[in-house]
C-alpha cells in the first residue's frame, strides 16, 4: 500500500530490546482539506534509519504493510493491535517521477474507438 502526504513528526528511534528497535513518524494525509487525516507509522530494525534524510514538512510517499497482532493479557482478556509498517520511504517529487508512463506512440484509431466504447455505460 502506499500513501503520500506531509511529515508531521519524527521521532527517535527506540531500542526495544537487544535485538528489537523501531522508529515513529507521524504523516498528514489530506484527502479533504478540510478534514486531514493524521497517520502513525512505524519503521522497524535497518529501516528506522529511512527517515534520516528527511524533516517535518517534507512532502513524501511511503509504502507500508498493514499489520495486526493479537495479545491475551494477564487478565485473560484478548486485544488487538494493528500498525502500519513502513518498509520505503521517497520524497513526493521522486515517487512522482518514478511513476510517470513513459512516451508511446499514439493509439491506432481502431483502439481508441474500442477503449471508448468501453467506457460508454451500458444504460
Amino acid at each position: 500500500m502506499k500513501v503520500t502526504g506531509k511529515i508531521l513528526e519524527i521521532q527517535p528511534a527506540q531500542q526495544i530490546s537487544d535485538s528489537f528497535k523501531k522508529r515513529n513518524f507521524v504523516l498528514e494525509y489530506v484527502e479533504n482539506p478540510q478534514y486531514p487525516e493524521y497517520i502513525s507509522f512505524e519503521l522497524i530494525q535497518d529501516r528506522c534509519s529511512l527517515l534520516d534524510g528527511f524533516q517535518a514538512n517534507q512532502e513524501v510517499e511511503v509504502s507500508f504493510n498493514l499489520k495486526g497482532r493479537k495479545w491475551i493479557n494477564p487478565e485473560g482478556e484478548t486485544k488487538y493491535f494493528n500498525s502500519l509498517q513502513a518498509w520505503r520511504v521517497e520524497a513526493a517529487s521522486v515517487a512522482n517521477n518514478n511513476n510517470q508512463p513513459s512516451a508511446a506512440a499514439p493509439a491506432s484509431p481502431a483502439a481508441q474507438t474500442a477503449a471508448s466504447e468501453e467506457d460508454e455505460l451500458p444504460f
